[in-house]
């Protein structure tokens, strides 16, 4: 059975060293998150199969999907655990046929409600809207309001995932707005301790329902 998209939901930094990126992960695994997302947009092939293998193992000890960013054949290769495709990565309707049931499929939408309908319907397990707040990963992303979260919140039957310049202080808006998770990056990666940030994070969605 596939897991619901709740709670801290950890983003790869692109980190080089195999080695560094699985401790920093491990930390993240540890304070709390849910899912990991690999994304890497500057490793070549080998070292993209390389970290996406040794981060499945850490996240199959862990108990939590791994999710390959952009890259079907990647996701595939290495049998993570699911997908996540941007507006112009390919066909969600294709890669949930390729994917299967049993996998999990996202969607960015952006800041655009009708997107998130359209990923719906082909069969997406998630949608993810930002930039939530000014990005430093994508400083020129466009944002995504908080009444977004609350309409798509209340016409999806999906987890809603906030992603963009997102802090433990102004997570509480997005959640209380309606998102089921945060997807984080620099936040939780370029913090001093890692599993104390992954923490903080996931304390948000200690009082809320699944």
């Amino acid at each position: 059975m596939k897991r619901r998209i709740r709670g801290l939901y950890a983003i790869t930094p692109d980190e080089g060293d195999t080695a560094a990126l699985v401790t920093k992960v491990r930390q993240a695994l540890r304070g709390g998150a849910s899912a990991v997302q690999y994304r890497n947009k500057v490793a070549g092939p080998l070292l993209k199969q390389e970290q996406a293998q040794a981060l499945l193992l850490s996240c199959r000890a862990a108990g939590v999907p791994l999710i390959i960013n952009d890259d079907l054949e990647l996701a595939l290769k290495v049998g993570a655990d699911g997908l996540h495709l941007g507006g112009a990565d390919g066909n969600l309707v294709s890669a949930r046929e390729r994917l299967g049931s049993h996998k999990l499929l996202g969607a960015s939408c952006y800041d655009r409600l009708e997107l998130a309908l359209s990923a719906q319907a082909a069969g997406v397990d998630y949608v993810a809207f930002g930039s939530a707040f000014p990005s430093p990963t994508k400083s020129a992303a466009v944002r995504a309001p908080l009444k977004l979260f609350r309409e798509a919140a209340a016409r999806l039957d999906l987890p809603v995932v906030a992603i963009g310049g997102i802090t433990p202080a102004n997570a509480v808006a997005v959640v209380d707005a309606g998102a089921a998770a945060v997807a984080v990056i620099s936040a939780l990666f370029d913090a001093p301790d890692i599993e104390a940030a992954a923490r903080r994070f996931c304390s948000l969605f200690q009082q809320k329902k699944p």
